[in-house]
């Protein structure tokens, strides 16, 4: 695509996306909707006591374990900006990095993308002296790095047949292996775009964007998958010990989907819904929510408050140094 094929979408192809723009808005309700029917539903025939007798039994050591995979998850989610400052050949040093990694996850994770993701990165590099368009290319590599990461996992995972759906449901266990190969074919065919493609830059909205090189692209593939699979971990550690693992990542791969679509900020309830749907044949209901409470806890709450201090630290350091500099 040449800086030209960038410009704008024409009044040729505009009818198409103002019909989608129209039917988003409905069935992204619609879908809420029935997300909010299926909680109430599940809420009233939950036996809370066995939640609140589940999450009182928890061991010490299985909370630790928990709270270890999911440190070693956000060291692995902060280095894809490592990986970020490879492409923009930018010298900045891991210690500065990490931090600005962690903490955008951990906003990412429960405040939305727009602000994790976008608005707390383009605050913390702004401040290391990172260009705009830099960091617009970090956060690109990033969540290319995430989602790569994601076809590869799902696609192993979902055409494997390790995970087998519900007797009834519309989307067959021979369908979701399918979807898996078509996943494996897409994670393939960024590869050998990274290998074999002659033209390596585009224009996208007037930001620059460079195909990475093959090696660069296995890592993406590897780092991402790894953080799913850590995800995953940290949820089987608190489920009953009767489910497989590659079932626990499953169900969590298919449960992202969902929360995209919903955009609710850290998928809030879709992740139990789903959960449930999928694994209520497996397990009681209230062990399995008790579970998930307990992931929340673990992998989101409590990364949020260390980011809010680690975030804290990193303004006061900024004022106390322009304060520093400020002319007598």
């Amino acid at each position: 695509m040449s800086h030209t094929d960038a410009q704008p979408a024409t009044h040729a192809d505009s009818p198409g996306k103002s019909k989608w723009s129209r039917w988003k808005k409905p069935l992204t309700m619609l879908f809420f909707l029935a997300l909010i029917v299926l909680l109430t539903m599940l809420a009233q025939r939950l036996e809370w006591n066995e939640v609140f007798d589940t999450l009182a039994d928890f061991k010490v050591r299985t909370l630790i374990i928990a709270s270890g995979v999911t440190l070693l998850s956000f060291l692995v989610y902060a280095c894809f900006d490592l990986i970020g400052r490879t492409y923009i050949r930018q010298n900045l040093t891991w210690k500065q990095i990490l931090p600005v990694g962690i903490i955008s996850y951990a906003f990412n994770l429960n405040l939305s993308a727009w602000v994790g993701g976008i608005a707390m990165r383009y605050r913390l590099y702004s401040r290391l002296g990172v260009s705009k368009g830099n960091i617009a290319k970090i956060l690109g590599l990033s969540l290319a790095t995430n989602w790569i990461g994601y076809m590869l996992i799902a696609g192993v995972i979902f055409s494997s047949g390790l995970v087998s759906m519900p007797p009834g449901w519309k989307l067959s266990s021979d369908a979701l292996q399918v979807v898996g190969v078509v996943l494996l074919l897409l994670s393939a065919g960024y590869l050998a775009a990274c290998q074999f493609s002659k033209r390596r830059e585009w224009a996208i909205r007037g930001v620059e964007i460079n195909l990475p090189s093959l090696r660069m692209a296995v890592l993406q593939l590897a780092l991402g998958a790894l953080n799913w699979s850590l995800m995953a971990a940290v949820i089987f550690t608190l489920l009953p010990s009767k489910l497989d693992y590659p079932l626990v990542l499953g169900v969590l791969l298919i449960s992202a989907i969902a929360g995209v679509i919903t955009h609710i900020p850290a998928g809030l309830g879709v992740l139990e819904a789903v959960f449930v749907a999928l694994l209520q044949h497996e397990t009681s209901r209230g062990s399995l929510v008790a579970g998930l409470l307990a992931y929340r806890a673990i992998y989101f709450i409590l990364p949020l408050l260390i980011a809010l201090v680690m975030y804290l630290v990193v303004e006061a350091k900024a004022k106390a140094l322009r304060i520093k500099k400020k002319p007598a």
